[in-house]
């Protein structure tokens, strides 16, 4: 069970055991049931309290038990389900685990659930990154679907929803089938800060190879071939969101010396003398969808080191642009 909230304040279900659900209502999965409501009720305390529970059905002999799915930071995005009789025991649970990206900061945060679900050990556990460090890595294998959900961390529109199956390649290098869904919601923070939340739950459905669903572990995507077979030494590829010039994926590899993860010294940023360079670069991307110039970028050791940039205009979707970019040393041509 999902419980993002925003516009669909009642939670809804995102799978089945392994078999995943496309966030239909709790009613149609217990078709109204005598159990509807003892379900709803501990969903709800689940949430609130962030603690396993353990009920009995008020109606009938059931046993109702309900674990949170705890997102870094605490909130509860999510409840495992189980109803049973008193003699039966649950099934172990499937691998998932919680996640956020704060779009209005650029953050995204990772549960420690998932985190095992990656298979990374526990001394190299990081919660928090920045947005463009989720694709990087080769960790996630993205479907043709890939530009919905970058469109949807461009637009953030509250109630939006994108669900998929990619595969993980964990860190021991196993791969699994990762059925996530995920629901832009507008938190007001304790300062009064209104931001844009992207909630979301990763749930590991099985092998890689044995779920139809997964994307086969080679880029088999016209898009995707024409990317890799036009990288080129010396210059690297990424995507940037057009309206607040941050970085949302790369494509290549990260240009080396350039800072654009969460735990460098400063936060990757543009010099603030390029900004109305860079705010040009932007307009003229608008009116011919091609532009280029120098820009001074925030380097890893907190000084700066100047690019040359030249970018085109893509879409994401149809109503979405976002910029492809290409970085080069000025002194490379």
């Amino acid at each position: 069970m999902e419980t993002f909230g925003g516009h669909r304040r009642e939670p809804t279900v995102m799978a089945v055991g392994r078999n995943p659900r496309n966030l239909v209502p709790l009613r149609s999965v217990l078709s109204r049931g005598p159990f509807l409501s003892d379900v709803l009720i501990l969903i709800a305390r689940v949430v609130e309290t962030g603690e396993p529970l353990e009920v009995a059905a008020t109606a009938g002999k059931r046993r109702i038990i309900g674990h949170p799915l705890a997102t870094y930071g605490g909130g509860v995005h999510g409840v495992y389900v189980w109803v049973g009789r008193p003699d039966e025991e649950p099934p172990p649970r499937d691998p998932a685990g919680a996640w956020h990206i704060n779009v209005t900061q650029h953050i995204s945060s990772r549960s420690d659930d998932l985190l095992r679900l990656y298979g990374t050990s526990a001394e190299n556990w990081r919660n928090q990154h920045d947005l463009a460090e989720l694709f990087a890595y080769g960790r996630l294998q993205t479907n043709s679907d890939e530009s919905k959900a970058l469109a949807l961390l461009v637009n953030a529109t509250v109630g939006n929803e994108h669900q998929a199956t990619w595969t993980v390649t964990r860190d021991d290098g196993v791969r699994r089938a990762a059925h996530f869904a995920c629901r832009c919601v507008e938190v007001r923070t304790s300062a009064g800060r209104i931001e844009r939340i992207v909630r979301g739950i990763t749930h590991d459905i099985g092998a890689a190879d044995s779920v139809p669903a997964a994307p086969p572990p080679a880029p088999v995507l016209l898009a995707q071939q024409v990317l890799a077979a036009e990288a080129t030494s010396g210059k690297w590829r990424a995507i940037v969101d057009l309206r607040t010039m941050r970085l949302l994926r790369w494509i290549d590899d990260p240009m080396p010396g350039v800072a654009w993860k969460l735990d460098v010294a400063r936060r990757p940023a543009i010099h603030r003398e390029d900004l109305r360079a860079a705010a040009k670069m932007s307009e003229e991307l608008a009116a011919s969808g091609r532009a280029r110039g120098p820009l001074r970028l925030r380097s890893e050791h907190d000084d700066w080191m100047e690019v040359a940039v030249e970018a085109a205009l893509m879409l994401l979707d149809q109503h979405t642009t976002a910029a492809l970019v290409t970085l080069t040393l000025p002194d490379s041509g």
